[in-house]
Protein backbone atom coordinates (compact mmCIF):
# COMPACT_ATOMS: atom_id res chain seq x y z
CA UNK A 1 0.00 0.00 0.00
CA UNK A 2 1.33 3.43 -0.88
CA UNK A 3 2.49 5.70 1.87
CA UNK A 4 1.40 9.31 1.88
CA UNK A 5 4.43 11.41 2.73
CA UNK A 6 2.33 14.50 3.40
CA UNK A 7 0.71 12.77 6.36
CA UNK A 8 3.93 12.59 8.36
CA UNK A 9 6.37 15.11 6.88
CA UNK A 10 6.25 18.92 6.92
CA UNK A 11 4.79 20.72 3.94
CA UNK A 12 7.50 22.34 1.80
CA UNK A 13 8.13 26.07 2.38
CA UNK A 14 7.06 26.97 -1.17
CA UNK A 15 3.51 25.90 -0.21
CA UNK A 16 3.25 28.34 2.71
CA UNK A 17 2.15 31.41 0.68
CA UNK A 18 -0.48 29.32 -1.12
CA UNK A 19 -1.77 28.03 2.21
CA UNK A 20 -2.06 31.53 3.70
CA UNK A 21 -3.97 32.76 0.65
CA UNK A 22 -6.23 29.69 0.70
CA UNK A 23 -7.08 30.22 4.37
CA UNK A 24 -7.99 33.87 3.84
CA UNK A 25 -10.20 33.00 0.89
CA UNK A 26 -11.91 30.12 2.71
CA UNK A 27 -12.54 32.27 5.77
CA UNK A 28 -14.39 34.88 3.71
CA UNK A 29 -16.36 32.43 1.59
CA UNK A 30 -17.37 30.43 4.67
CA UNK A 31 -18.97 33.53 6.16
CA UNK A 32 -21.05 34.23 3.06
CA UNK A 33 -21.80 30.56 2.44
CA UNK A 34 -22.69 30.09 6.10
CA UNK A 35 -25.22 32.90 5.85
CA UNK A 36 -26.71 31.26 2.76
CA UNK A 37 -27.09 27.90 4.53
CA UNK A 38 -28.33 29.19 7.88
CA UNK A 39 -30.80 31.68 6.43
CA UNK A 40 -32.55 28.81 4.65
CA UNK A 41 -32.48 26.54 7.69
CA UNK A 42 -33.89 29.35 9.85
CA UNK A 43 -37.12 29.61 7.82
CA UNK A 44 -37.17 26.21 6.10
CA UNK A 45 -39.49 24.46 8.54
CA UNK A 46 -41.94 27.37 8.60
CA UNK A 47 -41.98 27.62 4.81
CA UNK A 48 -42.42 23.85 4.43
CA UNK A 49 -45.31 23.93 6.88
CA UNK A 50 -47.11 26.54 4.75
CA UNK A 51 -46.53 24.66 1.50
CA UNK A 52 -46.81 21.01 2.59
CA UNK A 53 -48.49 21.10 5.99
CA UNK A 54 -47.22 20.48 9.51
CA UNK A 55 -46.79 16.74 9.08
CA UNK A 56 -44.41 17.22 6.13
CA UNK A 57 -42.39 20.11 7.55
CA UNK A 58 -39.95 17.89 9.39
CA UNK A 59 -39.44 15.66 6.35
CA UNK A 60 -38.64 18.69 4.22
CA UNK A 61 -35.90 19.69 6.66
CA UNK A 62 -34.60 16.12 6.66
CA UNK A 63 -34.42 16.28 2.86
CA UNK A 64 -31.86 19.07 3.14
CA UNK A 65 -29.79 16.97 5.56
CA UNK A 66 -29.92 13.91 3.32
CA UNK A 67 -29.13 16.06 0.29
CA UNK A 68 -26.06 17.45 2.00
CA UNK A 69 -24.86 13.92 2.68
CA UNK A 70 -25.63 12.40 -0.72
CA UNK A 71 -24.16 15.31 -2.68
CA UNK A 72 -20.82 14.61 -0.99
CA UNK A 73 -20.46 11.67 -3.40
CA UNK A 74 -20.40 13.60 -6.71
CA UNK A 75 -18.55 16.50 -5.10
CA UNK A 76 -15.67 14.29 -3.95
CA UNK A 77 -15.61 12.56 -7.34
CA UNK A 78 -15.09 15.96 -8.95
CA UNK A 79 -12.39 16.82 -6.41
CA UNK A 80 -10.58 13.54 -7.07
CA UNK A 81 -10.34 14.25 -10.77
CA UNK A 82 -10.08 18.03 -10.89
CA UNK A 83 -9.28 19.45 -7.42
CA UNK A 84 -11.05 21.32 -4.65
CA UNK A 85 -11.99 24.41 -6.66
CA UNK A 86 -14.51 22.87 -9.09
CA UNK A 87 -15.84 20.54 -6.40
CA UNK A 88 -16.66 23.35 -4.00
CA UNK A 89 -18.14 25.45 -6.80
CA UNK A 90 -20.35 22.56 -7.93
CA UNK A 91 -21.67 22.07 -4.40
CA UNK A 92 -22.54 25.74 -3.99
CA UNK A 93 -24.19 25.89 -7.41
CA UNK A 94 -26.27 22.81 -6.56
CA UNK A 95 -27.37 24.63 -3.41
CA UNK A 96 -28.26 27.70 -5.48
CA UNK A 97 -30.39 25.63 -7.86
CA UNK A 98 -32.10 24.07 -4.85
CA UNK A 99 -32.84 27.48 -3.35
CA UNK A 100 -34.39 28.65 -6.63
CA UNK A 101 -36.55 25.52 -6.77
CA UNK A 102 -37.73 26.17 -3.21
CA UNK A 103 -38.78 29.68 -4.24
CA UNK A 104 -40.65 28.28 -7.27
CA UNK A 105 -42.26 25.63 -5.07
CA UNK A 106 -43.47 28.34 -2.70
CA UNK A 107 -44.93 30.39 -5.53
CA UNK A 108 -46.69 27.36 -7.06
CA UNK A 109 -47.36 25.54 -3.77
CA UNK A 110 -45.75 22.41 -5.23
CA UNK A 111 -44.76 19.82 -2.62
CA UNK A 112 -42.63 17.62 -4.94
CA UNK A 113 -40.70 20.67 -6.15
CA UNK A 114 -40.21 21.75 -2.54
CA UNK A 115 -38.63 18.42 -1.59
CA UNK A 116 -36.38 18.42 -4.66
CA UNK A 117 -35.32 21.97 -3.88
CA UNK A 118 -34.54 21.17 -0.25
CA UNK A 119 -32.57 18.11 -1.35
CA UNK A 120 -30.36 20.21 -3.65
CA UNK A 121 -30.21 23.03 -1.11
CA UNK A 122 -28.13 20.63 0.99
CA UNK A 123 -25.29 21.32 -1.45
CA UNK A 124 -24.53 24.47 0.54
CA UNK A 125 -23.93 22.31 3.62
CA UNK A 126 -21.77 19.94 1.56
CA UNK A 127 -19.58 22.84 0.45
CA UNK A 128 -19.27 24.26 3.96
CA UNK A 129 -18.19 20.88 5.31
CA UNK A 130 -15.73 20.18 2.49
CA UNK A 131 -14.12 23.59 2.99
CA UNK A 132 -12.70 22.45 6.32
CA UNK A 133 -10.76 19.71 4.54
CA UNK A 134 -9.52 22.17 1.93
CA UNK A 135 -7.91 24.11 4.78
CA UNK A 136 -5.54 21.25 5.66
CA UNK A 137 -4.35 20.13 2.22
CA UNK A 138 -1.22 22.29 2.53
CA UNK A 139 -1.13 22.80 6.31
CA UNK A 140 1.91 21.99 8.41
CA UNK A 141 1.32 18.86 10.54
CA UNK A 142 1.66 20.86 13.74
CA UNK A 143 -0.95 23.41 12.62
CA UNK A 144 -3.56 21.25 10.90
CA UNK A 145 -6.01 21.30 13.79
CA UNK A 146 -5.83 25.08 14.19
CA UNK A 147 -6.20 25.84 10.51
CA UNK A 148 -9.10 23.45 10.05
CA UNK A 149 -10.83 24.91 13.11
CA UNK A 150 -10.35 28.45 11.81
CA UNK A 151 -12.48 27.64 8.77
CA UNK A 152 -15.07 25.95 11.01
CA UNK A 153 -15.10 29.05 13.23
CA UNK A 154 -15.89 31.31 10.27
CA UNK A 155 -19.26 29.58 10.09
CA UNK A 156 -20.11 31.18 13.44
CA UNK A 157 -20.20 34.63 11.89
CA UNK A 158 -22.60 33.50 9.19
CA UNK A 159 -24.78 31.60 11.66
CA UNK A 160 -25.08 34.64 13.93
CA UNK A 161 -25.76 37.09 11.10
CA UNK A 162 -28.22 34.92 9.17
CA UNK A 163 -31.39 35.54 11.25
CA UNK A 164 -31.05 39.29 10.66
CA UNK A 165 -30.58 38.74 6.93
CA UNK A 166 -33.66 36.48 6.86
CA UNK A 167 -35.96 39.27 7.96
CA UNK A 168 -34.26 41.77 5.61
CA UNK A 169 -34.49 39.40 2.64
CA UNK A 170 -38.15 38.71 3.32
CA UNK A 171 -38.99 42.42 3.43
CA UNK A 172 -36.90 43.20 0.35
CA UNK A 173 -38.43 40.51 -1.84
CA UNK A 174 -41.99 41.21 -0.73
CA UNK A 175 -42.09 43.97 -3.34
CA UNK A 176 -41.11 41.50 -6.04
CA UNK A 177 -44.32 39.54 -5.57
CA UNK A 178 -42.70 36.62 -3.75
CA UNK A 179 -44.75 34.90 -1.02
CA UNK A 180 -43.67 35.32 2.63
CA UNK A 181 -40.57 33.29 3.61
CA UNK A 182 -39.51 32.73 -0.01
CA UNK A 183 -37.19 35.76 0.05
CA UNK A 184 -34.56 34.19 2.33
CA UNK A 185 -34.09 31.32 -0.14
CA UNK A 186 -33.70 33.82 -2.99
CA UNK A 187 -31.01 35.48 -0.90
CA UNK A 188 -29.37 32.07 -0.33
CA UNK A 189 -29.26 31.46 -4.08
CA UNK A 190 -27.48 34.77 -4.65
CA UNK A 191 -25.01 34.04 -1.82
CA UNK A 192 -24.19 30.57 -3.16
CA UNK A 193 -23.66 31.81 -6.73
CA UNK A 194 -21.41 34.60 -5.45
CA UNK A 195 -19.27 32.21 -3.41
CA UNK A 196 -19.02 29.72 -6.29
CA UNK A 197 -17.83 32.48 -8.61
CA UNK A 198 -15.24 33.74 -6.13
CA UNK A 199 -13.86 30.24 -5.57
CA UNK A 200 -13.66 29.50 -9.30
CA UNK A 201 -11.82 32.74 -9.91
CA UNK A 202 -9.51 32.92 -6.91
CA UNK A 203 -8.83 29.44 -5.48
CA UNK A 204 -5.71 29.13 -7.62
CA UNK A 205 -3.49 27.20 -7.51
CA UNK A 206 -5.77 24.44 -6.28
CA UNK A 207 -4.57 23.31 -2.81
CA UNK A 208 -5.32 19.61 -3.31
CA UNK A 209 -3.61 19.40 -6.68
CA UNK A 210 -0.68 21.38 -5.27
CA UNK A 211 -0.38 18.98 -2.32
CA UNK A 212 -0.34 16.01 -4.67
CA UNK A 213 2.29 17.60 -6.89
CA UNK A 214 4.54 18.43 -3.94
CA UNK A 215 4.13 14.93 -2.52
CA UNK A 216 5.19 13.41 -5.83
CA UNK A 217 8.15 15.76 -6.44
CA UNK A 218 11.52 15.49 -4.68
CA UNK A 219 12.25 18.24 -2.19
CA UNK A 220 14.62 20.99 -3.42
CA UNK A 221 18.24 20.70 -2.28
CA UNK A 222 19.67 23.71 -0.44
CA UNK A 223 23.06 25.06 -1.47
CA UNK A 224 25.87 23.14 0.21
CA UNK A 225 23.58 20.43 1.52
CA UNK A 226 23.84 16.77 0.65
CA UNK A 227 21.18 15.70 -1.83
CA UNK A 228 18.24 13.94 -0.23
CA UNK A 229 17.74 10.31 -1.17
CA UNK A 230 14.70 9.94 -3.39
CA UNK A 231 12.17 7.57 -1.82
CA UNK A 232 11.09 4.51 -3.77
CA UNK A 233 8.29 5.04 -6.23
CA UNK A 234 5.78 3.07 -4.14
CA UNK A 235 6.36 5.39 -1.16
CA UNK A 236 5.22 8.48 -3.02
CA UNK A 237 1.57 9.51 -3.15
CA UNK A 238 1.37 10.38 -6.83
CA UNK A 239 -1.57 12.36 -8.10
CA UNK A 240 -4.55 10.08 -8.58
CA UNK A 241 -5.96 9.48 -12.01
CA UNK A 242 -9.43 10.78 -12.66
CA UNK A 243 -11.84 8.79 -10.54
CA UNK A 244 -13.88 6.28 -12.51
CA UNK A 245 -17.63 6.20 -12.10
CA UNK A 246 -18.61 4.52 -8.83
CA UNK A 247 -15.02 3.96 -7.66
CA UNK A 248 -14.84 6.86 -5.19
CA UNK A 249 -16.72 5.47 -2.20
CA UNK A 250 -15.44 1.93 -2.78
CA UNK A 251 -11.87 3.20 -2.86
CA UNK A 252 -12.52 5.21 0.29
CA UNK A 253 -13.87 2.19 2.14
CA UNK A 254 -10.89 0.07 1.13
CA UNK A 255 -8.52 2.68 2.55
CA UNK A 256 -10.51 3.25 5.74
CA UNK A 257 -10.92 -0.47 6.38
CA UNK A 258 -7.19 -1.04 6.86
CA UNK A 259 -6.34 2.20 8.71
CA UNK A 260 -7.27 2.38 12.37
CA UNK A 261 -6.68 6.15 12.57
CA UNK A 262 -9.01 6.78 9.63
CA UNK A 263 -11.71 4.60 11.22
CA UNK A 264 -11.40 6.55 14.46
CA UNK A 265 -11.61 9.88 12.63
CA UNK A 266 -14.79 8.88 10.81
CA UNK A 267 -16.33 7.38 13.95
CA UNK A 268 -15.57 10.51 15.99
CA UNK A 269 -17.23 12.79 13.42
CA UNK A 270 -20.27 10.56 12.91
CA UNK A 271 -20.93 9.64 16.55
CA UNK A 272 -20.47 13.20 17.76
CA UNK A 273 -22.95 14.34 15.13
CA UNK A 274 -25.48 11.65 16.06
CA UNK A 275 -25.46 12.64 19.73
CA UNK A 276 -25.66 16.34 18.94
CA UNK A 277 -28.52 16.03 16.43
CA UNK A 278 -30.55 13.60 18.53
CA UNK A 279 -30.52 15.78 21.65
CA UNK A 280 -30.62 19.18 19.93
CA UNK A 281 -33.51 18.37 17.59
CA UNK A 282 -35.84 17.47 20.47
CA UNK A 283 -34.82 20.29 22.78
CA UNK A 284 -37.37 22.75 21.31
CA UNK A 285 -40.08 20.14 21.95
CA UNK A 286 -38.86 19.79 25.52
CA UNK A 287 -38.96 23.56 25.98
CA UNK A 288 -42.44 23.64 24.53
CA UNK A 289 -43.63 21.44 27.39
CA UNK A 290 -42.91 24.15 29.93
CA UNK A 291 -43.39 27.41 27.99
CA UNK A 292 -46.49 28.84 26.40
CA UNK A 293 -46.85 29.83 22.77
CA UNK A 294 -46.06 33.45 23.61
CA UNK A 295 -42.63 32.62 25.05
CA UNK A 296 -41.49 29.38 23.46
CA UNK A 297 -40.01 30.83 20.25
CA UNK A 298 -38.01 33.40 22.18
CA UNK A 299 -36.71 30.80 24.65
CA UNK A 300 -35.90 28.30 21.90
CA UNK A 301 -34.01 31.00 20.03
CA UNK A 302 -31.89 31.85 23.07
CA UNK A 303 -31.12 28.22 23.96
CA UNK A 304 -30.23 27.23 20.39
CA UNK A 305 -28.09 30.35 19.98
CA UNK A 306 -26.10 29.28 23.04
CA UNK A 307 -25.84 25.80 21.57
CA UNK A 308 -24.51 27.14 18.25
CA UNK A 309 -22.01 29.28 20.15
CA UNK A 310 -20.81 26.12 21.88
CA UNK A 311 -20.43 24.39 18.50
CA UNK A 312 -18.41 27.07 16.74
CA UNK A 313 -17.25 29.95 18.93
CA UNK A 314 -14.41 28.06 20.63
CA UNK A 315 -13.38 25.95 17.65
CA UNK A 316 -10.00 27.77 17.33
CA UNK A 317 -9.25 26.76 20.92
CA UNK A 318 -10.30 23.20 20.13
CA UNK A 319 -8.01 23.26 17.09
CA UNK A 320 -5.09 24.52 19.19
CA UNK A 321 -5.68 21.75 21.73
CA UNK A 322 -5.87 19.22 18.89
CA UNK A 323 -2.37 20.23 17.77
CA UNK A 324 -1.05 20.59 21.29
CA UNK A 325 -2.47 17.52 23.04
CA UNK A 326 -3.03 15.17 20.11
CA UNK A 327 -6.06 14.10 18.12
CA UNK A 328 -7.15 11.20 20.31
CA UNK A 329 -6.94 13.21 23.50
CA UNK A 330 -9.29 15.88 22.12
CA UNK A 331 -11.67 13.24 20.73
CA UNK A 332 -11.89 11.71 24.22
CA UNK A 333 -12.35 15.18 25.69
CA UNK A 334 -15.20 15.77 23.23
CA UNK A 335 -16.77 12.46 24.27
CA UNK A 336 -16.55 13.47 27.94
CA UNK A 337 -18.32 16.76 27.15
CA UNK A 338 -21.04 14.93 25.20
CA UNK A 339 -21.63 12.61 28.16
CA UNK A 340 -21.75 15.59 30.53
CA UNK A 341 -24.20 17.31 28.18
CA UNK A 342 -26.51 14.29 28.17
CA UNK A 343 -26.35 14.08 31.96
CA UNK A 344 -27.05 17.78 32.51
CA UNK A 345 -29.78 18.09 29.88
CA UNK A 346 -31.40 14.79 30.78
CA UNK A 347 -31.70 15.69 34.46
CA UNK A 348 -32.61 19.35 33.95
CA UNK A 349 -36.35 18.71 34.03
CA UNK A 350 -38.06 21.94 33.04
CA UNK A 351 -35.27 24.15 34.42
CA UNK A 352 -34.37 26.18 31.33
CA UNK A 353 -31.01 27.59 32.54
CA UNK A 354 -29.76 24.08 33.37
CA UNK A 355 -30.98 22.82 30.01
CA UNK A 356 -29.12 25.71 28.34
CA UNK A 357 -25.90 24.62 30.06
CA UNK A 358 -26.45 21.11 28.73
CA UNK A 359 -26.87 22.42 25.18
CA UNK A 360 -23.68 24.50 25.43
CA UNK A 361 -21.78 21.40 26.59
CA UNK A 362 -23.36 19.48 23.71
CA UNK A 363 -22.01 22.02 21.23
CA UNK A 364 -18.54 21.95 22.78
CA UNK A 365 -18.45 18.14 22.68
CA UNK A 366 -19.48 18.17 19.02
CA UNK A 367 -16.73 20.68 18.28
CA UNK A 368 -14.13 18.42 19.89
CA UNK A 369 -15.11 15.31 17.95
CA UNK A 370 -15.61 17.23 14.69
CA UNK A 371 -12.32 19.17 14.67
CA UNK A 372 -10.07 16.44 16.06
CA UNK A 373 -11.78 13.68 14.08
CA UNK A 374 -11.61 15.60 10.80
CA UNK A 375 -7.94 16.45 11.37
CA UNK A 376 -7.04 12.86 12.19
CA UNK A 377 -8.91 11.53 9.18
CA UNK A 378 -7.29 14.00 6.76
CA UNK A 379 -3.72 13.20 7.78
CA UNK A 380 -4.13 9.43 8.04
CA UNK A 381 -4.95 8.68 4.39
CA UNK A 382 -2.99 9.13 1.13
CA UNK A 383 -3.50 12.36 -0.78
CA UNK A 384 -4.55 10.37 -3.85
CA UNK A 385 -7.75 9.16 -2.16
CA UNK A 386 -8.17 11.85 0.47
CA UNK A 387 -11.20 13.58 -1.10
CA UNK A 388 -13.02 10.25 -1.45
CA UNK A 389 -12.38 9.34 2.17
CA UNK A 390 -13.42 12.80 3.35
CA UNK A 391 -16.58 12.59 1.24
CA UNK A 392 -17.27 9.13 2.65
CA UNK A 393 -16.96 10.59 6.15
CA UNK A 394 -19.38 13.42 5.38
CA UNK A 395 -21.80 10.95 3.80
CA UNK A 396 -21.76 8.78 6.94
CA UNK A 397 -22.09 11.83 9.18
CA UNK A 398 -25.04 13.23 7.23
CA UNK A 399 -26.95 9.96 7.00
CA UNK A 400 -26.30 9.22 10.66
CA UNK A 401 -27.52 12.68 11.62
CA UNK A 402 -30.67 12.32 9.51
CA UNK A 403 -31.39 8.94 11.10
CA UNK A 404 -30.82 10.37 14.57
CA UNK A 405 -33.23 13.22 13.90
CA UNK A 406 -35.91 10.81 12.66
CA UNK A 407 -35.52 8.31 15.51
CA UNK A 408 -35.31 10.95 18.22
CA UNK A 409 -38.89 12.02 17.59
CA UNK A 410 -40.21 8.51 18.15
CA UNK A 411 -38.10 8.09 21.30
CA UNK A 412 -39.29 11.45 22.61
CA UNK A 413 -42.92 10.54 22.08
CA UNK A 414 -42.61 7.00 23.49
CA UNK A 415 -40.26 7.49 26.44
CA UNK A 416 -39.49 11.18 26.94
CA UNK A 417 -36.51 13.48 26.81
CA UNK A 418 -34.49 11.94 29.71
CA UNK A 419 -34.53 8.51 28.01
CA UNK A 420 -33.49 10.14 24.75
CA UNK A 421 -30.43 11.71 26.38
CA UNK A 422 -29.59 8.38 28.05
CA UNK A 423 -29.68 6.55 24.71
CA UNK A 424 -27.57 9.31 23.16
CA UNK A 425 -24.98 8.82 25.90
CA UNK A 426 -24.92 5.06 25.30
CA UNK A 427 -24.21 5.72 21.61
CA UNK A 428 -20.71 7.05 22.41
CA UNK A 429 -19.54 3.81 24.09
CA UNK A 430 -18.18 2.23 20.86
CA UNK A 431 -16.30 5.45 20.11
CA UNK A 432 -14.64 5.38 23.54
CA UNK A 433 -13.56 1.78 22.98
CA UNK A 434 -12.12 2.67 19.57
CA UNK A 435 -10.28 5.74 20.87
CA UNK A 436 -8.73 3.83 23.79
CA UNK A 437 -7.20 1.14 21.62
CA UNK A 438 -3.38 1.19 21.59
CA UNK A 439 -1.99 3.55 18.96
CA UNK A 440 0.16 1.78 16.33
CA UNK A 441 3.77 2.94 16.23
CA UNK A 442 4.24 5.88 13.90
CA UNK A 443 0.57 6.75 13.74
CA UNK A 444 0.07 10.37 12.65
CA UNK A 445 -1.88 11.36 15.75
CA UNK A 446 0.99 10.58 18.13
CA UNK A 447 2.57 13.97 18.69
CA UNK A 448 4.90 15.16 21.37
Amino acid sequence: MATDLTASTPVRPDAAPIQRRTLRLLFGTQIVGGIGVTIGIAVGALLAERVAGTAMAGLAQSAAVVGGAVLAVPVTRIMNGHGRRPGLAFAYLAGAVGAVLVVLATVNRSVPLLFLGMLLFGGGTTANLQARYTAVDLAEPTRRGRQLSLVVWATTIGAVAAPNFAALADRTTAGWGLPPLAGPFAFSAVAFVLVAGVLLALLRPDPLLTARRLAAAPAPVEAGAAPEVTPPAEAVAAPAPRDRRGDGMRAAWQVVRVRAAARLGIAAVAVGHVVMVAVMSMTPVRLGESHGDADVLRVVGIVLSLHIAGMYALSPVVGWLTDRLGRRAVILGGVALLLAACAVAGTAGHHTPRLSVGLVLLGLGWSGTMVAGSTLLSESVPASVRPSVQGFSDLMMGLAGAAAAAVSGFVMRAAGYPVLTLLAAVAVVPLVALALRPVPAGAPDEED
